[in-house]
């Protein structure tokens, strides 16, 4: 639900709350990410094509029924994708530096 505001005092604001509640968001999603680092038992397994498409048409899906443009939409969780996967390899690999 999106607030009316009347100055750039008030869009500012209201962008400062989300970007904390994506933060969160975000910080959540890089859990589960960590944790698929840890689950998984080949390093082969961390990048998945077919599941990064699956991905990115659920998120398009989802933007289009939001209002959200795909032109933000793909290439920002493209981006987030790749940071992620390079992320998991991280995490692989202190796991298999620990083993």
């Amino acid at each position: 639900m999106s607030v009316h505001c009347e100055t750039m005092s008030d869009v500012r604001r209201e962008i400062d709350r989300l970007d904390r509640d994506l933060v969160k968001l975000l910080a959540e999603r890089q859990n589960y990410i960590e944790q698929a680092g840890r689950i998984k038992g080949e390093r082969s397994a961390v990048r998945d094509e077919a599941r990064i498409e699956d991905v990115v048409a659920k998120v398009l899906a989802e933007a289009k029924k939001q209002g959200l443009s795909p032109a933000i939409a793909d290439p920002l969780w493209r981006l987030l994708i790749e940071k992620s996967i390079d992320h998991e390899y991280v995490v692989f690999d202190g796991k298999s530096a620990a083993e």
